[in-house]
This record gives C-alpha cells, sequence and structure tokens, in this order.
C-alpha cells in the first residue's frame, strides 16, 4: 500500500478543503440565482443532484482540458493530439482545426500494434472489404463468422486453456460473465483495488462480497478462514461457490499479481480462481503469455482467466478462457453472447494476425523483438524516474507505472506543462483514485525508441522540479550520465 508523506497528507487534505469550501459558498448563493430564473421543470426533483455532481460542477471543469484530448491520428508512440479553447472558464470546449505532434505516454499501445502494422492491417482492410465493419448481429443470430471461431481456437491455445469465448467490449466481459457465474448464497473475495468492471460485475451479480488487502495474500487466507467458518449471513449454512478474483497487472499501480501465493491459499481452501489479465496478456512473459508465464504458474490452476484485446493486441473487445464446460455454460447463459453484437470482424482479424505475430507464425521474430522491446524500455524508463526523486509505483516488467502527484492542484499543472512540451500523459485522481492518492499513469510502448524515452525523461525532469513532484532525493547527475552511458553501449 501508498504510504503518503505527512506533511504531503496535510498539504492535499487542506487543498481539497478549500475547493470544498468554496464551492459551497458558490452553490449558496447560486440558490438564490436560480430562485429568481424561471423553470420549465417546476415539480420535478433536480436529475443530477449530489456529491458527484458537486465534485464535476466545482472540481473537475476547472481542469477538464486535462481529460479526454481528442487526437488525430493513430495511438503510435507520437500522435496529434487536437488542440481545444474555452471562453467560459472550462466550462465547455471548443475544437480548433490546429494539431500538435506529441510523444505518446498514454494508450495502451504496449506492443505497437495500434498503429499500421506490415502483417496485420492488410489482412484487416482484406476482412473489412470481405465482411464489412459489423456483423448486425449477435453470436447466436447470424453474428458468427469462421474469424470468430477461429479466434476462440487462437485465444484458448494462446493462453493454454480447453476453450475460449470472445465478446465486444472488454469492460463487459468482466460486468457481464460474473453475474453469470455468481449469484445468491455465492461468494466473491476481491481485492480492494480490482477494477471498476469487476466491482460493477461482482455488485450487479447478488452474491456476498468480502474485500482483502490489496495483493496480500495473508489477508487473504484470513478473509477465506472467517468467511468458511462463518458461513452465509443469518442461515450459517455453507457457502455455494467461493471465487477469488485478482488482476495479473493493477491499472492504476502497475503492480504484478502475488499469483502463485494467492493459488496455493485459493487450492488450501477449495476456492476458484478469477485471474484479470487486461493489462498483462502480451505484455509481459517470454512468449507474451501474461503472468502466467512471467511467474511460472500452471494456468490449469487459474479456473477462469479473463483478458481484453485492447492492449497487447491493437483491437477492441474481450475474452473468457478456461474448461469446454465452462464455455459452453457462457454460450447458453451469458447476456454479452447472446444479445450483443458480435466482435467486429476486421477487429477479430487484428488480433489472430497480432498472435501470429507474436508467436512468430508471421516467418518473422518481430514478435520476439517486441516483447524483449517493451520489457527493456519500462524497466530502463522506471529505473531513470526513480534516480530523478519521482514516486513510481509498480514492479519491474511492467509497463504501466503510476507517478504520484497527491495534490490537485499539481494534476493540471504537471498535464498541461507536459503538453507545452509535446509530451502527453494521463492524469489520473478521485474517483477512479482515492482522493489523496492522484497521479500520472505512464504507459511505455514497444514502439517507443530509447530517443524518445530520453525526451521524455528531459520534460519530466524539468517539469517534475517546476511543479514539486519529486518526492524523494534524486541521484547525483553524474553518478545517472555514468549508468545511462553504459546502459546505451
Amino acid at each position: 500500500m501508498i504510504a503518503i508523506p505527512y506533511l504531503t497528507a496535510l498539504t492535499t487534505y487542506f487543498s481539497y478543503g478549500l475547493l470544498f469550501v468554496f464551492g459551497q459558498v458558490r452553490d449558496f448563493f447560486r440558490k438564490f440565482i436560480d430562485w429568481w430564473s424561471s423553470s420549465n421543470l417546476q415539480g420535478y426533483a433536480p436529475i443530477c443532484l449530489g456529491l458527484e455532481d458537486f465534485y464535476i460542477r466545482r472540481l473537475y471543469l476547472r481542469i477538464q482540458d486535462c481529460f479526454n484530448r481528442p487526437i488525430a491520428s493513430a495511438p503510435d508512440a507520437w500522435f496529434d493530439v487536437v488542440e481545444r479553447f474555452s471562453n467560459d472558464y472550462n466550462k465547455t470546449l471548443k475544437l480548433t482545426t490546429k494539431t500538435s505532434r506529441c510523444l505518446n505516454l498514454g494508450s495502451y499501445n504496449y506492443l505497437g500494434f495500434a498503429a499500421s502494422d506490415e502483417y496485420c492491417t492488410p489482412r484487416a482492410i482484406q476482412t473489412l472489404k470481405k465482411y464489412s465493419p459489423s456483423t448486425c448481429s449477435s453470436r447466436v443470430d447470424g453474428g458468427t463468422t469462421v474469424l470468430h471461431n477461429e479466434l476462440e481456437k487462437r485465444v484458448a491455445s494462446f493462453v493454454g486453456k480447453p476453450a475460449a469465448i470472445v465478446f465486444g467490449m472488454g469492460y463487459v466481459t468482466n460486468s457481464a460473465i460474473l453475474p453469470v457465474l455468481m449469484g445468491k448464497g455465492r461468494l466473491i473475495v476481491s481485492d480492494s483495488l480490482n477494477h471498476n468492471s469487476i466491482v460493477n460485475g461482482a455488485r450487479g451479480s447478488g452474491a456476498s462480497i468480502c474485500v482483502f488487502q490489496h495483493n496480500t495474500p495473508s489477508h487473504l487466507e484470513e478473509v477465506l478462514r472467517e468467511q468458511i467458518a462463518e458461513g452465509q449471513p443469518r442461515t450459517r449454512r455453507p457457502w455455494k461457490k467461493i471465487i477469488v478474483i485478482v488482476e495479473g497487472i493493477y491499472s492504476m499501480e502497475g503492480e504484478l499479481c502475488k499469483l502463485p501465493e494467492i493459488i496455493a491459499i485459493c487450492k488450501k481452501y477449495k476456492a476458484y480462481t478469477y485471474l484479470d489479465e487486461a493489462h498483462s496478456i502480451g505484455a509481459v512473459g517470454k512468449t507474451g503469455r501474461g503472468v502466467c508465464e512471467l511467474l511460472g504458474v500452471d494456468t490449469a490452476d487459474v479456473d477462469i482467466m479473463m483478458g481484453t484485446f485492447t492492449k497487447s493486441f491493437g483491437s477492441c473487445g474481450g475474452y473468457i478462457a478456461g474448461s469446454e464446460e465452462l464455455i459452453q455454460y457462457l454460450k447458453y447463459t451469458c447476456p454479452a453472447h447472446l444479445y450483443a453484437t458480435s466482435i467486429s470482424p476486421p477487429a477479430a482479424e487484428q488480433i489472430i494476425s497480432a498472435i501470429k505475430v507474436i508467436l512468430g507464425e508471421d516467418g518473422s521474430n518481430r514478435g520476439a523483438q517486441k516483447l524483449a522491446r517493451i520489457r527493456e524500455n519500462s524497466n530502463f524508463f522506471r529505473s531513470e524516474l526513480q534516480k530523478m526523486g519521482f514516486e513510481v509505483l509498480g514492479d519491474n516488467d511492467s509497463p504501466v507505472m503510476p507517478i504520484m502527484l497527491y495534490n490537485p492542484a499539481k494534476i493540471p499543472a504537471f498535464s498541461r506543462e507536459c503538453l507545452k512540451q509535446n509530451v502527453a500523459v494521463v492524469t489520473v485522481a478521485f474517483p477512479a483514485t482515492p482522493l489523496l492518492l492522484a497521479r500520472a499513469r505512464i504507459c511505455i510502448s514497444a514502439s517507443h525508441t530509447r530517443e524518445d524515452l530520453l525526451k521524455a525523461l528531459e520534460v519530466f525532469g524539468r517539469v517534475g522540479d517546476m511543479v514539486g513532484i519529486k518526492y524523494f532525493p534524486a541521484e547525483p547527475k553524474k553518478l545517472q550520465e555514468e549508468e545511462r552511458l553504459l546502459k546505451l553501449e
């Protein structure tokens, strides 16, 4: 867990408190203005009212130019960011015809497949001409092509499971599957920092939910032991089913899951394991097969494997891989399979082609080169940031590296100053993170060159000094230069 410095926590609380007080004062005077103005909805309750609305109006709108930035090119190592302006203090943002060429440190383009690829792109275009952009049907009606069947077989083989099922949206893969697998009388034990799609899927299932401390196997064991001993609420009957849900790489922390220890505990207490590999499949492991390969875990020990195609494969959608019995059950019962339009044929072909490149089936070693490059880039960039004094979360080999900002004033300052120097970053704050733990989330790609990373480090160094987010003492510059030269050699 993140140990926020006392002084940093105090100043961050003070900053949010100040914003809250000024927002409440403005809302107080706003009531008098609204009282005089006529309304076409007299007698109706306000449709948008509450703390969320207050946060959006009084905090988010002040800095919304740092979010939702439109782009005008493929999300490659460099891309075109459309410039915007506002005449009403950021309440509305208007697009211009100007673009800025920026270094892309925000997209999930881990292996570089999101840009035009010599192998994948021609095949996706050919599929577009043959099948059209959409099947215009669900899988059980007319929405299953030979590409969908081939994709499911390839995904199952790639992740090391007997069977797989694919969906057109990654978020839905979690939020639609969990209500099918779980229900009343079942128990979901979830990591405290699991993705929102898991949280919503768990809530929608009707199952009982327990949370264990983030990536802490010892606390997971305590929770399982306690819940098995107590049983279901009121009746104290044994749980019908228990499932433990974790992520391979946590998207806001960049940490690798302690999978071997968690699987050992699940086996001990006869609980099923559900592994979300949205950010790890294709990005880590010698052959890109995710955290199981990286940490030496047999995929047979993971009961349900979930992943998305939006990160490492340059496409869209998600998958569930498991036993043939499980996948057949999901095909009969999952609403996302029965009622949603199937994944676009060109998107399916993009995934198939990307897997072929990763495995070397395209007749080249580009896949192995991409995997080696993303690992080198990630470890180099993380190491250099830490030497400069930034507080960087996550583990080695992870392409996700959050830089802690904490204070709300530093969120727009860091984002805007980086953009001025043609580096596009993603800043993340409440409600995506806890109130005090705002951060900039850097995503490294295999398409980044060493020159790109050095430019980003140079910009971060200047902006970090300007904004004041170097919370640790930096290494002497002379030592940094010597180590950097050694790495280049």
